[in-house]
């Protein structure tokens, strides 16, 4: 066994979620649950099939985001894991949706960090061991911290 690592390749402005399904209909239910949850989001969608012709599966409503996944998916080459990328939206607006799925097994992050994932490879094929989300802490936080904490959150809309 050899282990790996992988960053996934993104602009600062997406948002990602990076999970492992069991099912090729992941493609289509993942879209269903992403587009109802959030009307006229752009995000792109690509799983990497893990038997038959174990091709990238891919779907979304902006063709710059499923290239994007696609691309990633494919450097990262584990088999039933998803990417999805979004743009203009956050991981919390969906997440509830995608881990209702009944093919997502699992979530690795939802984030806009850098994000490199940890792989096992074999004769067989690639797993994904864990991720890298962000970068360590660099201290605990001040009042000052949690002002501006709880000012960004009021800038988003999940605060009044």
């Amino acid at each position: 066994m050899e282990l790996l690592t992988t960053k996934i390749n993104l602009p600062e402005e997406f948002n990602i979620i990076f999970g492992q399904s069991h099912f090729i209909k992941t493609v289509e239910d993942l879209y269903e649950a992403i587009i109802n949850s959030v009307p006229g989001v752009k995000f792109g969608l690509a799983f990497n099939e893990a038997s038959g012709p174990c091709l990238v599966r891919k779907d979304g409503t902006d063709k710059e985001l499923i290239d994007l996944a696609v691309e990633n998916i494919k450097n990262i080459g584990a088999g039933h894991t998803f990417l999805i990328i979004l743009r203009n939206a956050f991981p919390i607006n969906v997440l509830p949706a995608i881990k209702e799925c009944r093919e997502v097994v699992n979530i690795f992050c939802a984030t806009s960090n850098p994000v490199e994932v940890i792989l096992a490879q074999t004769d067989q094929g690639r797993g994904v061991l864990g991720v890298i989300d962000g970068f360590s802490p660099k201290g605990v936080e001040i009042d000052s911290d949690i002002s501006a904490r709880k000012k960004m959150l009021m800038d988003f809309g999940y605060k009044r």
